[in-house]
Formats: structure tokens, sequence, C-alpha cells
């Protein structure tokens, strides 16, 4: 029995079922054998690149857009780092790189607050501009939410997924998560063998990291941007950096590949990677 004069007002809610699939995910990502490397890139150039575009055609694009540009192609060149187990025996390493980016939702009866953040994916990501992947992501904000889903664009039904949303965590895991992670294809199919979140987008200022809980065999964790003095062409100057955190699984790669995956990818966001395509692509519709 509690006392009020101690604890006060409040109100209880219905905890609601689709955060179920998240806290499976957080289950089973905890038994991965995933490594994080932290780590930053001095992005100004890119960052300038993309204000330039916006003030001379009035069309802008994200920067996670284009974080997620840079990384499929890095990955595309180092395609081990995506790699899936098939049994204990062997590894599927795709060609495709099929990027989940996470679009925050509200959810519930409008007024409670009730945010899940929903997975959509990019297909194919190393083979688009990186106009085509904001248009996706832009396009993805703004999908309707349906009761009972928890991804957005999901091959499932949404009151399939809603009856599997209510399900004991025992049975989700005998009849779901057990048989997807045998199956590496349908991995690839349901969730994609990236995830991208980005932790900047809550508000955050100044340099950070996060090291999230997820069950991809690449994580990718965008921190929030920092302005403070770098040294470019031989003097100081104030420059912009992004904090990221990669995750890698350390059952399907190694510390050096990793390290070349890493390399790759800071030279392609260093040289702002695919922006000079964005820019012809956004004139040539003008």
């Amino acid at each position: 029995m509690y006392r009020p004069d101690l604890v006060g007002s409040f109100e209880t809610r219905k905890f609601p079922n689709v955060r179920n699939p998240t806290i499976d995910t957080l289950m089973w990502g905890s038994k991965r054998h995933h490594i994080p490397i932290l780590f930053e890139i001095d992005v100004t150039d890119a960052r300038d690149a993309i204000r330039a575009q916006k003030a001379k055609t009035g069309q802008g694009i994200s920067f996670t857009s284009w974080i997620v540009k840079c990384l499929a192609q890095a990955v595309s060149e180092h395609k081990s780092i995506h790699a899936l187990r098939k049994g204990k025996r062997q590894l599927v390493i795709f060609d495709d790189v099929d990027v989940s980016v996470i679009v925050e939702r509200a959810v519930g009866q409008p007024g409670e607050g009730n945010t899940l953040p929903m997975p959509y994916i990019i297909r194919k990501a190393n083979e688009k501009t990186v106009a085509t992947i904001h248009s996706e992501i832009r396009t993805a904000q703004q999908l309707p939410a349906i009761a009972g889903e928890v991804q957005l664009d999901s091959p499932r039904a949404a009151w399939l997924t809603g009856l599997f949303t209510m399900l004991p965590s025992f049975v989700r895991d005998f009849f779901f998560w057990q048989p997807l992670f045998r199956d590496p294809f349908q991995v690839k199919r349901r969730m994609g063998t990236v995830s991208v979140t980005a932790l900047g987008m809550a508000g955050q200022t100044g340099m950070s990291w996060g090291i999230p809980i997820g069950i991809h065999p690449l994580i990718v964790a965008i921190g929030a941007i920092a302005k403070r003095p770098g040294i470019a062409d031989a003097r100081i100057a104030i420059r912009e950096y992004v904090g990221l955190t990669i995750l890698f699984d350390h059952d399907v790669t190694d510390g050096a590949p990793v390290a070349r995956f890493i390399k790759r990818l800071q030279e392609l966001m260093a040289g702002g990677f695919g922006l000079t395509q964005t820019a012809e692509s956004v004139n040539a519709v003008l």
C-alpha cells in the first residue's frame, strides 16, 4: 500500500504490446558478440557542401542520408563486415547492402505521447544516390502509422504483427526469433544487414557517442556534431566533427578487416563522397 503524501500524483497506463519486439531485440542483441569502436570524423567539407547545395537549389538533404550512403559504399567494398552465419560452418556474404534506419513514430492514442522507433529498410543502399536515400527516409517518416505495426513498409500484415506482439516471449522466441536466426536470407529480407541509428536526432549537442544494442552484424550509431579547433591545409581552424560508434559481430569478422573498413569510411566521409552526384541529380530535376 502506497502513501499518497509520499508518492504524489501519477497515472497508470497499459504497457503497449508494440514495445515487445523492441524488448526482444534488446534481449537477443545482448547475446551477440558485438565489439564497439568509438571514433570521430571531420565532416566540415561535407557539411559545407550540403549547406551550399541547399542555398543554391533550395533542396536540402539530411546528414543521416549522406552517412548512410557513405556507409553502404564502404560496406560494399568490405563485404565481410556484414556477413551472416549459416549454421556453424558457413558464412553468407551479400553483395547488396540493405540498411535499416530508425524512424520515430507516434503510437497509441493521440495525446498520450507514446513513441516507438520503427525500422525502415533502404534496399541496395550502395546503388542509390544520396538524394534517393534522403527521399526514401522522408517518405517513410510520412507513412501513416498502422495499429499493431512495428516496422514501416513491412511485408507482414499489420494484424499478424499485432497478434505477434501479444504472444508470450517464449512463444515469440520459439516460433519467430529462433527460426529467423537460422536463416540468413530471412534475416536480410526482414531486417537488412546494417543498422543505423542517429542519436543526434534526440536534441543532443556537443560531441557524443552511444553504444546501442542490436542484432545486425553491423550497427552504426551517429552522435551529435561538435565544433572545435582542428587542422586543415596546415592551419588551425574551427572544424566540425561527428562521433560515430561502430559495433561489429566478432563471430563473423576480426579487427583487421574492421580497421580497413573504418579507414575507408573515414576517407569517404572526409571527402564528401556522393555529394557532387547529389547536386547533379537535384540540378537535373530542377
